[in-house]
């Protein structure tokens, strides 16, 4: 599983990472964690608010941190 992480490296990027990375330990997955971080690239996504979560190149959700256990829900579906 590719977890993308797509946002400029602000505080709120570093939660979603941080976050999406716990959720997939307790969920015991494997998984690559990758920060997209260039606003052309992010652009590509069709992503507009960041930070943006994608699972092997799908966008799950932009503009807002969720919890661990939300995370999990999306990650173990």
């Amino acid at each position: 599983m590719k977890i993308q992480i797509l946002g400029t490296g602000c505080k709120k990027c570093r939660k979603l990472a941080e976050n999406a990375e716990t959720a997939a330990q307790e969920l015991q997955l494997d998984y690559e964690l990758v920060k997209v971080t260039e606003m052309q690239d992010i652009a590509g996504f069709g992503v507009l608010m960041t930070p943006a979560l994608a699972i092997d190149g799908q966008v799950k959700l932009a503009g807002k941190v969720p919890s661990v256990k939300e995370l999990k829900g999306l990650l173990g579906s």
